[in-house]
């Protein structure tokens, strides 16, 4: 990636100490100019241990307060330290940093833009409650957003300074706020949302939750967290 602007890559990470040293160092080999900043949030393992002999700059939380207060916390200091853009990438290395760069280049035209995983890349599918969900986000939040989105729920961002500024002051901590939360504001507040295909991977470690009672409870979540945000001023 070549690029004049200051990038910060926001991982937040909860007893991830099995992964997040391969994590860093794929995006050390990928990105060798931009700076990573795990976010600790209040894991019982290694999880900074392991960050910091990576080569991450480490802040830890005291306890947990879920991605949301994690990524918060992250875009604060990407404030604070002048970054021009930050990135959020997840610690179990499902998100590529080989898309880093398209999600970058994107800002040139966007505000926010999200790395989809049902844009045309990769193998990646949702089935039954969890995909009914995402459709139904999709739908609304592309209406919002005037512009067809399809991957809502995405972690996987990038975004400017004014939503650097934006996001460090507000940013939802309950679960899936920090995407559908998010959007919605971004796109409200007459900033640009835009996306790009990815390729979602394999967790490198970890077991991924999955299940039909988890997948109805995240139908039930999404349909809750997109209405409250869409009724809040």
């Amino acid at each position: 990636m070549t690029s004049d602007k200051r990038v910060l890559i926001i991982i937040p990470a909860f007893n991830e100490a099995e992964s997040i040293g391969k994590v860093i160092a794929e995006v050390h080999a990928e990105l060798p100019t931009v700076d990573v900043l795990v976010v600790d949030d209040g894991s019982i393992d290694d999880t900074s241990a392991a960050a910091r002999v990576a080569g991450a700059i480490v802040t830890t939380l005291p306890y947990n307060l879920g991605v949301g207060g994690a990524r918060r916390l992250g875009y604060l200091y990407a404030l604070r330290h002048d970054y021009d853009v930050a990135v959020q990438l997840d610690a179990d290395g499902q998100h590529d940093p080989r898309n880093v760069s398209a999600l970058v280049s994107a800002l040139d035209s966007a505000d926010l833009v999200i790395g989809a995983r049902f844009a045309g890349e990769g193998d990646y599918r949702a089935r039954g409650p969890r995909w009914w969900a995402m459709s139904l986000l999709s739908f609304v939040l592309s209406k919002l957003a005037r512009t067809r989105l399809t991957d809502t729920t995405s972690g996987f961002r990038a975004c400017g300074r004014p939503l650097i500024e934006g996001y460090a002051r507000w940013l939802p901590v309950e679960y899936l706020g920090d995407t559908i939360d998010t959007t919605v504001w971004a796109a409200r507040n007459g900033y640009t949302v835009r996306q790009v295909p990815v390729a979602m991977r394999a967790r490198m470690a970890g077991t991924p939750s999955a299940s039909p009672i988890k997948a109805t409870m995240y139908l039930l979540r999404a349909m809750i967290t997109l209405l409250l945000a869409l009724v809040r001023k």
